[in-house]
This record gives structure tokens, C-alpha cells and sequence, in this order.
């Protein structure tokens, strides 16, 4: 905690998070687990390369440069892979099965993205491609099916390896597990779509050939024409909006304990480890609300931006419930602080007069003083 306490409000989001030295939770890179982190640097890197490419290259797949699905799972992949890189340093138990789990998912999140991007060089579809006279497609549309479903596999036994231990403060604890429950569904909900969205059709590429597809991300409209970069449909419900926001709750969830660990240098009713691992929760059942919310309205085959009644009702409910938790936290921490500091305040001013006063010391009699053996007492007072 004094690490919190000195380092500024701006400091403290950099040195401390949820209360615990930084060297305790921010290992040096060199610490983290190497594979991810390879992974996760590779991965910002084609990010880098895509979003040049959305600008130099012209071709488009369905409305959209052919670059912008390399960009977002480049961005999506990093920060996930750089998440767990962290978090494996983390680990109390099962560390070794933790690290190779990681290298598996490392190396399966390469290869699923590799192959995105080299469909995207080439101008047509890589998930849900079914064209058979297209060797190459033939060659990576396995890589890109089963590529999920290990990813999916390696991310539920590292959450169970995660969720049975602690790997620091309460708030912290509470933030990561929240944060790989909600991570987790939102790796079950392609599986899902994958499995139940059925809609073969054809399609043209952008080096204007005809394309076999099989399914959609759209729900009501499969081919979801819709919003820039995201390209979330705008005519149907879409999958890939609770996959979004499932997908990265567990670094808002940190993010939000992390910025409650600096808040705690200025605020006393945040130094107690409990209040932040509180309001972590608080957002976490917030946050847990919003994902049902946008799949529910997904599951519905309504867009993300044409919400109706129900669904902003049940928007409304959750914001409503989480505030109220928010809120009473707060307050409550807040009352506890003042009544600690009132009772302390008064035991330093009890004023003298008020104390008991301390029985006085007897007097000590003089020792006499030893006469000369023959000298009789004088029979008049002497003099002391």
C-alpha cells in the first residue's frame, strides 16, 4: 500500500495496481510468457501493416477493404495475447501446464491469423469460404475451423487453471476472473454462430470471381451490411457484437482496478483492499449485463444501433442496478473512513482535565543520621 500512497494520482495507475508493489504485478517483459509475447508483438505489427493497407489498397470484400479483417484481429489477438503473456507470470499453481496451454494458444492464434491474412492478400474470403475449385482456400479453411475450436479449448482449461488459485489482491483476483468468464464466452459465441447460422449463397471476391459461401455473421441478414471498420450489421442482428465485448472484458475489468489502485493515493476510502475488489465487482456485474444485453438483441436479428423498446429497457436495468451497487459501495466506504477518522480525532483531543489524575508518590521519610556510639540525644530541637 505505501506504494500507492507515494506515487502520485499519474504515477499510480503506472506503479501500483490493486494495491500490491509493481514489481509483484507488472513482472519486466522479459518475465512474461515468451510465445505470447511474441505473439502479441506480431500481431500489433500486422495490425501496423493492415491499416496501411485499408489506405493503398483499393480492393474490397462486401463493401469493405480486404485489409480490414487482418487489422481487427491483429489488434483483437495482440491485446488478448499480451493479456494472458501477463497474466501466466501470475500463476502460483500449475504453472507448467499454464505455459505450454499459452503456447498453444500462441501458436494457433498465428496461424488462425496467418491464414486470414493471406485470404486477404488475395482478395477473397477466408471463414466460411466454400469454394472447391480454389486449392489455396481448400488448404486454409480446415486451418481456420479447427484453428477455433483450439483456441476455444486452450482458453477454457487456462481459465479453469486460473480460476483455481489466487494470483494476488482480492480486487485484482476478482477483476481476472471476471474478466476470462466473460472472455471465454465471448470465444463460445463464433462457435456457436458457426454452428447455427446456415446460409449458403454465393458471393463475388474482390478480384471479381464467384465465391461459395456457407454461412454469415449476420443474423437475418448474413452478409451484415454494415457500420465502418466494425462492419457490425446495420440490417440484422450480428454475432460479432457480443464477441467483441466479451472478448475484451477482462482488460476493461483491469484497466478499471488498475485506475481505482491509483485513485487510492488521494482517496482514503480506497486504500481498503475490499472496497476496490467491491467496486471491480460492481463493474464487472455492469459490464456481465451489457454482454447478455447485446447478445440477447443479436440473438433477436435487431443491429446494434436500432435498439428497441425491450432492449433499452433492459439497458436501462442494468445501468440502474450497477449504479445502485456502485453507489452504495461508495457510500458505505465512505461512512466507515469518516467514522474511523471521527473516533481517532477523538482520542487525541481528550483534554487533561478530562483524564484521571495519577495518585501521589508518598513522601519519603529522611534517613536519620547515625550518632556516635556514648553521645546521648539532645533534649532541645536540632536543627536540620
Amino acid at each position: 500500500m505505501r506504494d500507492v500512497i507515494r506515487a502520485g494520482p499519474g504515477r499510480g495507475l503506472l506503479v501500483a495496481l490493486i494495491g500490491v508493489p509493481m514489481t509483484s504485478l507488472l513482472a519486466p517483459v522479459r518475465a512474461w510468457h515468451r510465445p505470447l509475447t511474441a505473439c502479441a508483438v506480431l500481431m500489433f505489427g500486422l495490425a501496423a501493416v493492415a491499416a496501411v493497407g485499408t489506405v493503398l489498397d483499393e480492393r474490397t470484400l462486401l463493401g469493405e477493404s480486404v485489409w480490414v479483417k487482418p487489422l481487427k484481429f491483429g489488434v483483437a489477438f495482440g491485446l488478448y495475447a499480451g493479456t494472458l503473456a501477463w497474466l501466466l507470470t501470475k500463476l502460483t499453481r500449475g504453472r507448467r501446464l499454464g505455459c505450454r496451454l499459452g503456447t498453444v494458444f500462441a501458436l494457433a492464434a498465428t496461424v488462425e491469423v496467418g491464414a486470414i491474412t493471406a485470404q486477404a492478400a488475395r482478395g477473397t474470403f477466408s471463414h466460411f469460404n466454400a469454394d472447391q475449385a480454389d486449392p489455396v482456400t481448400l488448404a486454409l479453411v480446415p486451418l481456420l475451423t479447427f484453428g477455433v475450436m483450439v483456441i476455444v479449448i486452450a482458453q477454457l482449461v487456462l481459465a479453469a487453471v486460473v480460476l483455481f488459485q489466487r494470483t494476488g489482491g482480492t480486487a485484482l483476483n476478482r477483476a481476472i476472473r471476471h474478466g476470462l468468464a466473460l472472455a471465454t464466452f465471448g470465444m463460445v459465441v463464433p462457435v456457436f454462430w458457426m454452428v447455427t447460422e446456415i446460409h449458403p449463397r454465393t458471393v463475388t471476391d474482390a478480384n471479381g470471381h464467384s465465391v461459395q459461401m456457407y454461412q454469415g455473421h449476420g443474423i437475418g441478414d448474413p452478409d451484415g451490411h454494415g457500420m465502418p471498420l466494425t462492419n457490425w450489421s446495420v440490417t440484422g442482428g450480428d454475432f460479432r457484437v457480443p464477441h467483441f465485448f466479451a472478448l475484451h472484458g477482462i482488460q476493461v475489468l483491469l484497466l478499471i482496478a488498475a485506475v481505482l489502485a491509483a485513485l487510492a493515493a488521494e482517496r482514503v476510502w480506497l486504500r481498503d483492499e475490499e472496497v476496490r475488489a467491491r467496486l471491480v465487482g460492481s463493474a464487472a456485474l455492469g459490464y456481465t449485463g451489457l454482454v447478455a444485453v447485446v447478445t440477447w438483441q443479436a440473438w433477436r436479428g435487431q443491429p446494434l444501433i436500432q435498439p428497441d423498446t425491450a432492449t433499452l429497457l433492459a439497458l436501462a436495468a442494468v445501468l440502474l442496478l450497477t449504479a445502485g451497487t456502485t453507489v452504495r459501495v461508495i457510500a458505505t466506504a465512505q461512512r466507515a473512513t469518516a467514522q474511523r477518522a471521527t473516533a481517532a480525532g477523538a482520542a487525541a483531543e481528550v483534554s487533561p482535565a478530562e483524564r484521571t489524575p495519577a495518585e501521589p508518590e508518598p513522601a519519603t521519610a529522611e534517613p536519620a543520621t547515625a550518632r556516635p556510639a556514648g553521645i546521648p540525644e539532645p533534649s532541645w530541637p536540632v536543627a536540620r
